[in-house]
């Protein structure tokens, strides 16, 4: 690579730099916000995770799945689920449920109070971002906006994917 002025050039984004920066820009904003607990115009604080965990549980509220199900379905470790779901739980936003056969399986539902919230969240989101995003959407034909989903999923996957490069690994004799 060429350098300038002491920096290492970035030529082989060529024409897609802006759109890179742009994407890595977002994922750093996303990243920083997961966890981070705000109000959203409701009475509770909740952060982008747990925003996720209501959207999946109302989504599949019929399908009854058990804790680790949902956590596997997420992509995310079941004791970073337990955490998003008990503190959920601490503000009424969600209820445990045990089946009759089995103490141990735990189902999750969300409350009336979740719901509202939620309902409350979408209503303020949309407003916020939602829809302005929408109608540019609209005005993409959809083969580019399925062309957009894919360079996110890919996106996606290359953040997330552990490198499969195995540590060489060598015996050492233990003296006794």
């Amino acid at each position: 690579m060429k350098r300038k002025s002491g920096f290492m050039s970035l030529e082989w984004m060529g024409k897609y730099r802006v759109f890179v920066e742009k994407l890595v820009k977002f994922g750093n904003s996303y990243a920083d916000s997961y966890k981070k607990e705000y109000a959203y115009n409701t009475a509770f604080l909740f952060s982008a995770a747990q925003i996720q965990v209501l959207e999946y549980l109302l989504e599949n509220e019929d399908k009854n799945q058990n804790m680790l199900e949902i956590a596997k379905r997420l992509g995310i470790s079941k004791s970073a689920f337990s955490k998003h779901v008990k503190k959920m739980v601490e503000k009424g936003l969600l209820e445990k449920y045990h089946t009759s056969d089995n103490k141990k399986n735990i189902i999750i539902k969300v409350s009336t109070s979740g719901k509202e919230v939620y309902r409350q969240y979408v209503q303020f989101a949309y407003e916020k971002s939602f829809k302005k995003i929408f109608s540019l959407l609209d005005e993409i034909p959809e083969q580019y906006v399925e062309k957009m989903e894919a360079i996110l999923d890919i996106s996606a996957r290359a953040t997330t994917e552990k490198t499969k490069q195995k540590k060489e690994v060598n015996l050492i004799r233990i003296e006794e």
